[in-house]
């Protein structure tokens, strides 16, 4: 049996990036600063496969985790530092399948108006909508919250965008349509084209009035497929399995993709995530974003419930653990870091943990990877797939 399970905790950093300097986030630690805050996390699973070495030599700063480990298990453990020119999520995530971005993204301003006249222009006129607001760089929730009450009254949807490479629009599924936004998303989606941006994003809500808004499960996300075949699409056409939990499939554009199935919400992303296992088939991969950390509590520094997040994260690895079968490699890793206790709400350049274990696994400090990348090389070689250009298997 060869399968392979890749647990992605969207924006776990642990610190420590060479380059954060450059990017104005030297001293950022999403996990160091965290347990700082919360007086010690309970994430002694994680801690077991060797979160806290890893952190402690990505940054120099050993965070504190309480608890006993009920795992017994072998984990190979270590951080990785990013080649990528951008600290966002299609970059962190195509590197670590062996694509990384060396190349610059387009971004729109940050002040209002963030997007370019014509570029508005074009998609008021080809999507029959009567304008936009907001227009501007903004948290998804704050925005939403503010302008919800006019969007419902004109019609008019909520354009915003963040550091990302993104256009994101939020709209009001029930007076708005849903289908009528993912429609509006698909042609602003090919109106960006022209700017490079990565990726857009249509921002569904519900609710009648900014005390109750609150966005639904049925975000999409419309990317630009990445430059070069990733491990993904390799490992599909050699016939594997590839069943894309969460926003894994739109982050991918689709490719490398045999299987995609929905979920949002720690808790539903673990349960979807559990069953995907117990069902999936030799040569197989199952990869999940859990998007909670980055998008409901990174980005809202939300100190109090990202380190929640993560004590529930790590308390449910057991159930993983006791479903895995020999010769099953597992993977928990992250695509950037997002420190709430740091300035502003942007992502911070950071070293991510890389944590490999199973059932046949031998405990081994693997140190600092020089690329995310070496996660797509080592899973190409436990397939026997064609090497990948970037990375080095710590198989």
């Amino acid at each position: 049996m060869k399968r392979v399970i890749i647990l992605m905790l969207d924006s776990f950093g642990i610190g420590g990036a060479p380059d954060a300097a450059k990017f104005g986030d030297e001293g950022a630690n999403t996990l160091g600063h965290i347990a700082t805050s919360a007086g010690g996390l309970k994430i002694p699973n994680m801690a077991m496969l060797g979160l806290g070495t890893a952190a402690f030599e990505a940054s120099g700063m050993k965070p504190e985790i309480v608890g006993n480990s009920v795992l017994a298990v072998g984990s190979k453990y270590g951080h990785m530092k990013e080649i990528s020119h951008g600290k966002d999520t299609s970059s962190g995530h195509w590197e670590m399948a062996g694509v990384p971005v060396l190349f610059e993204w387009g971004y729109f301003k940050k002040d209002y108006p963030s997007f370019p006249e014509e570029l508005v222009e074009n998609i008021v006129k080809r999507g029959n909508i009567p304008g936009i607001l907001g227009n501007e760089a903004a948290s998804g929730t704050e925005i939403i919250m503010r302008l919800g009450e006019e969007h419902i009254k004109t019609g008019k949807p909520i354009f915003y965008t963040s550091a990302d490479s993104v256009l994101q629009i939020a709209a009001h599924e029930k007076y708005f349509g849903l289908e009528r936004l993912y429609d509006l998303c698909q042609i602003a989606f090919e109106e960006v084209k022209p700017y490079n941006i990565a990726r857009v994003i249509a921002r569904p809500f519900e609710g009648e009035n900014k005390s109750d808004f609150k966005r639904t499960k049925n975000r999409h996300d419309y990317s630009v497929m990445p430059p070069a075949p990733t491990v993904l699409d390799k490992f599909k056409n050699s016939g594997g399995s590839v069943i894309a939990i969460g926003k894994i499939n739109d982050i991918y554009a689709g490719c490398g993709v045999t299987k995609a199935l929905k979920a949002s919400g720690l808790e539903e992303l673990w349960n979807v995530t559990l069953d995907a296992v117990s069902k999936a088939s030799n040569r197989s991969i199952v990869f999940t974003n859990f998007v909670d950390f980055d998008m409901m509590w990174g980005h809202r520094r939300d100190v109090k419930g990202y380190a929640q997040g993560l004590e529930y994260f790590d308390k449910r690895l057991p159930e993983l653990f006791k479903i895995l079968k020999p010769g099953d490699l597992v993977f928990i890793t992250a695509d950037h870091g997002c420190d709430p206790t740091y300035k502003g709400t942007d992502h911070t350049r950071e070293q991510v943990p890389v944590l490999m274990f199973g059932p046949e696994v031998k405990s081994e400090n693997i140190g600092q990877r020089q690329t995310y990348a070496d996660i797509a090389q080592t899973i190409a070689q436990y397939f026997g797939l064609e090497k990948m250009p970037y990375g080095e298997s710590f198989l």
